[in-house]
Formats: C-alpha cells, sequence, structure tokens
C-alpha cells in the first residue's frame, strides 16, 4: 500500500486548525493555540518544499525542519492538554499522528544519510 505524505500532512494541518478552533482563547491559551498552529501547519508546508527541493541536501534539510516541527508539535499539544474544549480523543489522535510522522521523517533522514 502506498501513503500519500503530502496529503496525509495536509489532512493533519487540517485537523490541527479544527482542533484549535475548539478551544477557549483567553490571555493564556491564545499564544499556545498561535504557536500550535504554526508549528502544525509548517510540517505539511515543509513536506511540499521537501518535494521540490532543488538538490539532495536541499530535500534533507526541509525533512529535518519537517520533524523539527512535529516534535513542537507535539510540545503545544502537551501544553494544551488540560485547556478548556479539548477534547482528548482528538488530542490523543493528533500525538499519535504526530509521533508517526516523526518516526516517518527520521526514517528518511537516515536514508538520505546512508545508515
Amino acid at each position: 500500500m502506498q501513503y500519500d505524505l503530502e496529503e496525509r500532512t495536509a489532512r493533519f494541518s487540517e485537523e490541527s486548525i479544527g482542533f484549535a478552533r475548539m478551544i477557549r482563547k483567553d490571555p493564556t491559551t491564545l499564544p499556545l493555540i498561535t504557536q500550535f498552529v504554526r508549528s502544525a501547519t509548517s510540517i505539511g508546508a515543509n513536506y511540499t518544499e521537501a518535494i521540490n527541493a532543488s538538490s539532495k541536501k536541499d530535500f534533507r534539510n526541509k525533512i529535518c525542519i519537517c520533524k523539527k516541527e512535529a516534535q513542537e508539535t507535539k510540545y503545544w499539544i502537551r501544553l494544551l492538554k488540560n485547556t478548556e474544549g479539548v477534547e482528548k480523543e482528538t488530542r490523543e489522535r493528533l500525538l499519535k499522528e504526530t509521533q508517526e510522522l516523526l518516526l516517518i521523517f527520521q526514517k528518511i533522514i537516515t536514508s538520505c544519510d546512508g545508515k
């Protein structure tokens, strides 16, 4: 079975935006939500750039950024954990997908390095 990682990261971005819209906005949560949305949507944006990379080095660099953004996304989800409006099921699904994306990007990086 072939997986379309570009589509998968786009769906992740869309679901992350939907998740962020459910969270109650206040002076404490607003910066966290903003950072979360930025990092979550950056994963797919950087993957799209990686697909169109000008070299193998550029490709690897963009994939490394994807991995960093996924790691950051996990952090923001953690901080939003007990915020009003956060559905546990959705949060857990996003965390699981973030972890899977991290593993995928790590595998791609390792493959680029020839290890």
